[in-house]
């Protein structure tokens, strides 16, 4: 097949070949990138390209702030050694270099952790209010007379400028951030509810009214499978937006997390820690869009597969168990603060209870296979 072909498909092998080429094309224009913005300093001992505070352009100081400059500069005409330096774009092997520091003396896994307990948190309530209230809207005809117009209008308001207003309701702390990242996500998920709903197929619908369902049987065999199908999907793109504003909201407080850690390295100059922060932010984001895949494939196995397999329902309990139960966890934690250590332990031994129904659910299905 010829590689320029309009929509052609490649091959498994023509994928890895070509991605590895990409992989080593992009390597090779970020270093050539770096070398070009980088600058010869000289190695003195006395240096130093910043005048001192007390040094201003008063007329009584001006003779010795001259005096300084021409110090060093007639320091740097004599210079006869000098040391590359990359003061904006740190080359590849920099940035490798900076990740034993980040983990040993910045603390980088807490700080990680720290913002995708963040992310979490911030998700749970962005799709529980999305879901509650995209289903009135979508299915009432009253709340979407009342409010679907302001749904829509939300989509437009700048994330960026209400910063402040949360600062001021929620404070600077972790109910901030989660606030604000949730806020970021309801005004994008919310109408994708509501648009979700008004897709379902009427075929559906009609089968159902023809057998006699109810509204909540309809809800519960039509609208919530088709709408959740649909939906992960678009949760899925979601994912760089959350990130986005879970850095925004670090930096106001700057008490932890990846975010407020880039800007801390940032401001001090380090550019491979910069590029090495951010560098695990797209490998979170990446890992979190395959987890999302594998959620959906598991808990909408029509979607993929004509039959059904042997083990997809093992996976789909170990799935439901994690979601529901550390979402209790986090509603119980938002009403009793005072039992959220408790209620952590409950999380978690949850999650690895569900982890190992999902293991034995994929071992079954790879012995079936």
């Amino acid at each position: 097949m010829s590689l320029f072909a309009l929509k052609g498909k490649l091959s498994h092998q023509q994928r890895l070949l070509l991605g590895f080429i990409g992989f080593i094309i992009l390597v090779l224009f970020w270093w050539l990138l770096a070398e070009l913005k980088s600058v010869q300093n000289p190695v003195l001992e006395d240096y130093n390209t910043q005048l001192p505070s007390s040094i201003n352009a008063d007329a009584a100081t001006k003779a010795l702030r001259d005096s300084l400059i021409y110090a060093d500069s007639l320091a740097f005409a004599n210079a006869t050694q000098f040391e590359k330096i990359y003061p904006s774009i740190p080359p590849p092997h920099h940035v490798l270099k900076a990740f034993p520091s980040l983990i040993q003396k910045d603390e980088l896994i807490a700080n990680t952790i720290q913002s995708i307990w963040l992310n979490i948190r911030g998700y749970f309530w962005a799709v529980l209010i999305s879901l509650f209230f995209g289903f009135l809207i979508g299915l009432i005809p009253l709340f979407r007379g009342l409010f679907s117009g302001q749904v829509d209008a939300l989509r437009f308001l700048p994330l960026t400028a209400l910063v402040g207003l949360f600062t001021a309701w929620f404070g600077i702390d972790d109910g901030m951030k989660i606030a604000f990242l949730a806020f970021g996500i309801i005004i994008f998920l919310l109408p994708v509810v509501v648009q979700r709903i008004d897709e379902v197929k009427d075929v559906y619908l009609k089968t159902v009214f023809t057998l006699g369902a109810s509204d909540w049987q309809t809800i519960r065999t039509v609208y919530i499978p088709s709408v959740m199908s649909r939906l992960i999907d678009d949760i899925r793109v979601i994912t760089a937006i959350s990130w986005t504003y879970i850095i925004i909201a670090e930096l106001l407080n700057r008490q932890g997390g990846i975010g407020s850690l880039a800007y801390i390295k940032a401001r001090q100059g380090q550019m491979e820690k910069v590029f090495a922060i951010l560098i695990i932010i797209i490998i979170i984001g990446f890992l979190q869009d395959r987890l999302f895949v594998f959620i959906d494939k598991k808990l909408f196995p029509h979607k993929y597969r004509k039959m059904h397999a042997t083990g997809i329902v093992e996976s789909q309990y170990g799935i439901i168990t994690i979601l529901l139960l550390v979402g209790l966890g986090l509603l119980l934690i938002a009403l009793f603060p005072a039992i959220s250590s408790s209620l952590n332990l409950l999380m978690i031994i949850a999650t690895i209870a569900g982890i190992l129904m999902i293991f034995y659910g994929e071992f079954k299905l790879f012995k079936g296979n």
